[in-house]
């Protein structure tokens, strides 16, 4: 009897996966930023952790969520916030699974550009608690940039 209950345990845990969240990540951060291309302040920032950062391609752009509301809210107002086109999401996962960070390609008005963002997830929820946005430059033209930067 023994034996076979140590069987169906080792059956069971062999065949165990812990759950895979990348679908319902994607889906996650696309429709994050689809509330942007939307001007749907509420989705947008309602996907954000309340301690959540943002990174901006200036110099001096790091955001609290509160400060990146105020500072967006009049762009979410007009109706025209950014259109940010991902591909090339890669995703990795803590060995519990409650932390997830990606990085991404990105297509906007400043051409190409990367992501990367971490999510928490806290009873069940996701929340984005940071997301770091940055302009792709090439390494043969960054002299140039360098320059044009002085």
């Amino acid at each position: 009897m023994k034996t076979i209950a140590l069987l169906l345990i080792t059956i069971a845990l062999a065949s165990f996966k812990p759950k895979d969240y990348t679908s319902e990540l994607n889906q996650y951060i696309n429709n994050w930023h689809l509330a942007a291309t939307n001007a749907d302040f509420e989705s947008y920032f309602g996907a954000m952790s309340d301690s959540f950062i943002f990174l901006g391609t200036a110099p001096g752009e790091r955001w609290t969520k509160d400060e990146f509301s105020t500072f967006s809210k009049p762009y979410f107002d007009k109706g025209q916030a950014w259109d940010f086109k991902a591909s090339n999401r890669k995703w990795q996962f803590s060995k519990n699974k409650k932390i997830a960070w990606f990085d991404e390609d990105l297509d906007t008005w400043m051409q190409g550009c990367r992501g990367s963002g971490i999510l928490i997830r806290k009873k069940g929820k996701w929340s984005l608690v940071y997301y770091n946005l940055t302009v792709l430059i090439e390494n043969e033209k960054i002299k140039e940039f360098i320059e044009l930067r002085r």
